[in-house]
């Protein structure tokens, strides 16, 4: 089955703290720039995990955009991904504070735009998955909404990550419906207002709650599975929701039961939050 990602592509500035923030001050940081984009991270951490996956995606016509571009291609993504002539690449600042806890402060630059996704790339056992700030941000919203009802008709199954709890409420994705959505526990504390992942059963027929050190969590409604979240020295959490995804479908589209979906998921993670940077 082919894994048809939908989302943002970004380039990343990472700054690993050395200590607390000195507010309007200094604090000594180590910088380095990555790719980034939750879309993009889906993508590559799925390639690398050896699925064959698509990326639908838009970046600017620029050096952080050619050189994206290059380096999903290089990690064998099938990238589709259209060139703006007038918006930037988009381009996220992200602060990663001693213990690996990160903040990011995203500017979408050719992200806030539509997708179109190629008629190629819908096909029954064909899998699209929706990075959530393709439904969030205005500009791609429509087109992302579009593109789930003709995957729909197409006989494909779907797939959501909420993407970023701080821009989301209760009733954010409306009467939408995919096939599995993945949240961790902010974004489920924030669509919901309750920590019931079954509260989550009217956008999906399946849920995932990954809960960081306290393992991830897989329900139907009917029946729950739950598992440990695999040890590993934290030096950066950026991008390890990216790589559950990843992990937990392609395994799904692979064939394997919810359970052990989940441990390849967090086998993942765990390999994301050792290294610094959304890709390991």
């Amino acid at each position: 089955m082919t894994l048809v990602v939908l989302g943002d592509v970004m380039a990343d500035v990472v700054a690993a703290a050395s200590g607390p923030l000195a507010r309007g001050s200094d604090t000594p940081a180590r910088v380095h720039f990555a790719g980034g984009g939750s879309g993009a991270n889906v993508a590559w951490w799925a390639a690398r995990l050896g699925g064959r996956v698509a990326l639908v995606a838009r970046v600017g016509d620029d050096a952080p955009g050619r050189g994206a571009v290059a380096a999903l291609q290089a990690a064998g993504v099938d990238a589709r991904v259209e060139v703006d002539p007038a918006r930037p690449t988009g381009c996220c600042v992200v602060i990663v504070e001693p213990g690996g806890e990160r903040s990011m402060l995203p500017d979408p630059g050719a992200n806030d735009a539509p997708l179109r996704v190629p008629e190629d790339l819908l096909a029954a056992g064909s899998h699209l998955h929706l990075a959530g700030y393709a439904l969030l941000r205005e500009g791609p919203r429509a087109s992302a909404l579009d593109a789930l009802a003709r995957a729909g008709a197409a006989g494909m199954t779907t797939s959501l990550d909420p993407s970023s709890a701080a821009l989301l409420a209760p009733g954010a994705f409306g009467s939408l419906r995919v096939d599995v959505l993945r949240c961790n526990a902010d974004e489920l504390h924030a669509l919901t207002g309750s920590g019931d992942p079954a509260a989550l059963l009217e956008l999906a027929a399946e849920v995932v709650v990954t809960r960081g050190a306290e393992g991830a969590l897989w329900t139907d409604g009917a029946r729950t599975e739950r598992v440990d979240a695999v040890a590993a020295d934290v030096v950066d959490t950026t991008g390890a929701g990216d790589a559950f995804t990843a992990g937990l479908l392609t395994a799904r589209l692979a064939g394997a039961a919810p359970a052990a979906a989940l441990w390849a998921g967090a086998r993942a993670a765990a390999t994301a939050v050792a290294a610094r940077g959304a890709r390991g």
